[in-house]
């Protein structure tokens, strides 16, 4: 085993008081890392080696028990299926207390070896498919340890306009500064849509980014196996040369830091920009600009970066036609529901409610329930009234389709309908009429009797009403009262 006080005898060591927020002051020197487009900032290129110095011992850190602690509680509040292992998070619990010693002991001589990851496929909502890499959970508690040391030292010098995956930022916060970038002025967007970024990051070049601020190389080459890690499929385990695999909780900040130098180049150039992972809106006020920026900065990412760009799906267009985050930028500030999230909860509703699957109405007002509310949450600040009207009577409409073919026969609907109170013509109505379940469901005795007061009685989700509330709470104002606030 490695003596590590001999192996950092003959190296420098600095106070580890205030680390890397040395290597800057207000992000001046952060916020570009090259002066022209091939001359790399001497300052930069000074912070780097500052920053190296700082870290020569960060594996201490990522290493030490109260973090290794801490790491679990995370994976285990992620939950999670296990990895090639068959290991759980629930067995990782009993795991953890008898060999937390020797996995120290592992990180700190450089011995720790990740094992494969589990191959997951998963289809994507547009189509396609999305390979998913499941780490076993000892390598997920070391991955989340290696995260929580590097990511607080990284935020210092991320770019104010990237979003995706990093704390007290959400994809809201996003769409805040993309609208207002619209109101700006700035109605064109660049969409560049990156071509299976995850699979295809480099790996030299990812390392490269890495050691420019890390100066442990223990850190580095254990980042470096995560990398390498193969991939079992079927039982066969395959070397990977290139990508980092959804899953793991080191792969979001990997993908920041690989992407961070596509944010300092258009810092550089100027320009205005959101970036939320691998989603990207460049804002410019004319279409030629437009134009001008897709081509320049579509060649930097494949030339430089060594990504590639999904030139079909890459486009110049308006910010009402764009579907960022699942969302249309509007003008005045505001945002919309894109045509292709309507689309896709539709999508949802319909499979939730398909009148074949046999189960309960309570059932279904249930698993409804529990995708409206989270639906709602995160489209809660879209300007989309009118839809949500369309879509609350939509979703009315496929309930009482579903309960009219529970009841099956004339019978059931005498059971039912009279227990509402209504009369045996109109009941004789509904039970005669031949038309389709779906066309049953708007005839007017229908409505009358399973109407909204109905919808409350069984629980259903207020949409529009529980929408309203949200829009009222935005531009509501508060005064200060003798003994509290009072709204208006």
């Amino acid at each position: 085993m490695l003596n590590v006080e001999k192996h950092y005898a003959t190296q420098m060591y600095l106070p580890e008081e205030g680390e890397w927020s040395v290597c800057s002051v207000n992000g001046a020197d952060t916020s570009v890392s090259r002066i022209s487009a091939d001359t790399v900032s001497s300052m930069w290129r000074s912070n780097c080696e500052k920053e190296r110095a700082l870290t020569v011992r960060l594996m201490e850190k990522v290493a030490d028990q109260s973090n290794l602690v801490s790491a679990y509680r995370r994976v285990k509040s992620n939950r999670g299926s296990s990895g090639v292992d068959e290991m759980s998070v629930v067995e990782l619990g009993r795991w953890l207390p008898a060999h937390i010693n020797e996995l120290q002991q592992q990180l700190l001589s450089g011995s720790y070896q990740p094992s494969p990851v589990k191959t997951v496929i998963i289809p994507k909502p547009n189509g396609g498919q999305r390979m998913l890499g499941i780490p076993t959970v000892i390598d997920r508690l070391v991955q989340q340890a290696i995260h929580q040391v590097l990511s607080p030292r990284y935020e210092r010098v991320f770019s104010p306009s990237s979003f995706g995956f990093r704390p007290n930022r959400s994809a809201h916060d996003a769409l805040e500064k993309a609208s207002g970038f619209v109101e700006s002025g700035a109605y064109w967007l660049v969409d560049i849509d990156l071509e299976k970024f995850f699979d295809e990051v480099n790996h030299d070049r990812t390392m490269w980014l890495l050691s420019r601020r890390i100066g442990d190389k223990r850190v580095l080459k254990l980042i470096h196996s995560f990398l390498k890690a193969g991939m079992m499929t079927g039982g066969v385990v395959s070397q990977r040369i290139k990508g980092t695999p959804q899953g793991g909780p080191l792969s979001p900040l990997l993908s920041n830091i690989v992407l961070d130098e596509l944010d300092k180049e258009l810092e550089l150039r100027g320009h205005r920009f959101v970036r939320y992972a691998d989603d990207l809106r460049i804002f410019v006020e004319s279409e030629r600009s437009a134009d001008r920026v897709m081509k320049s900065v579509s060649d930097y990412i494949e030339t430089r970066l060594k990504l590639k760009v999904n030139r079909t799906k890459s486009r110049v267009c308006k910010g009402f036609e764009t579907n960022f985050l699942g969302h249309s930028l509007l003008g005045g500030g505001k945002i919309g529901l894109s045509k292709e999230s309507e689309r896709r909860f539709k999508k949802a509703i319909k499979e939730t409610t398909r009148r074949n699957r046999g189960i309960s109405l309570e059932q279904l007002i249930t698993e409804l329930n529990r995708k409206l509310r989270g639906w709602l949450n995160y489209f809660r600040y879209a300007s989309m009234k009118s839809k949500i009207v369309d879509l609350t009577g939509w979703i009315q409409r496929k309930i009482r389709c579903f309960r009219l073919k529970q009841c099956k026969r004339a019978s059931g609907m005498f059971r039912f309908f009279g227990k509402l109170g209504l009369t045996k013509k109109k009941i004789w109505y509904i039970a005669g009429c031949r038309k389709g379940w779906w066309r049953k469901s708007a005839t007017p005795p229908v409505h009358e009797a399973l109407n909204n007061q109905w919808f409350r009685k069984i629980g259903l989700y207020d949409l529009l009403g529980t929408f309203n509330r949200y829009k009222l709470e935005e531009t509501a104002v508060y005064e200060s009262t003798y003994g509290g606030v009072r709204g208006r």
